[in-house]
């Protein structure tokens, strides 16, 4: 029975992987910390950078961590426990893909989903993890002297094929790196044209964030009584003193 089962365990693993993407902890966080949507402000895109507009950086850190874990732990289980099911590093490397797509599109969250980044992070670092070291100390370099996200994101997804490549030589694994890059890429057009224009958020940079559904205080007496609202009582004035000679 298991045998007959071998040639669909990797796309049932695939599957598995992209439903574990479609978790946006971006939008899961910020609900559970009572944030506002990450998809109402700043770019709108559900991620950690987005999220750190917000001001909130407990918030934004948790996000970068779940968004990572889910590229890096179904990569990780299919390269431990794969082999006995006939999966190899071929699958590992479509698993990481799918938990990619799964960030760009969840199906949980119709399909609006982030640009992948610390998704894409999480992949390199299960499939490669001296790869996945550079890769990261790529965005950190970039992301230092520029204090841009976003660019620092295109750079390292273009580098990361060719790290693969010259170090490792061609496999199932440069092709993912090269197609996640690309998916990158074009997910930050509009994030490139900012860049060209000059416009772009830098990190750190607070966004006008819209408040959390049902939080609009309403002033007791009324909108015009908020603005009308001052000392209306008039002070005494003082008595000139009487007497005289």
């Amino acid at each position: 029975m298991q045998d007959t089962l071998f040639p669909f365990f990797p796309l049932l693993a695939a599957f598995v992987g992209y439903l574990i993407g479609s978790l946006s902890f971006a939008v899961i966080v910020s609900r559970a910390m009572g944030l506002s949507d990450p998809r109402s402000y700043g770019s709108g895109n559900p991620g950690a950078t987005n999220v750190l507009r917000s001001g909130n950086k407990a918030a934004a850190i948790l996000t970068l961590v779940f968004d990572a874990l889910k590229g890096y732990v179904p990569v990780l289980l299919v390269l431990h426990f794969g082999a006995r099911f006939g999966l190899g590093e071929g699958t590992a490397a479509l698993v990481g893909l799918a938990a990619f797509l799964g960030h760009l599109w969840p199906v949980f969250f119709r399909f609006e989903g982030g640009k992948g980044v610390a998704t894409a992070a999480g992949v390199i670092l299960a499939l490669n993890p001296v790869l996945g070291a550079a890769t990261l100390l790529t965005w950190l370099a970039i992301a230092y002297f520029t204090r841009y996200s976003s660019l620092a994101a295109i750079v390292s997804a273009a580098f990361a094929p060719i790290y693969e490549m010259f170090g490792w030589g061609t496999g199932p694994n440069v092709g993912v790196l090269v197609l996640m890059g690309l998916l990158l890429v074009w997910r930050h057009s509009a994030n490139i044209k900012k860049l060209m224009n000059g416009t772009e958020s830098r990190l750190g940079q607070k966004a006008a964030v819209a408040p959390p559904a049902g939080s609009s205080k309403k002033h007791p007496h009324g909108p015009e009584a908020a603005h009308a609202h001052g000392h209306s009582h008039k002070h005494p004035k003082k008595q000139e003193r009487q007497g005289r000679k």
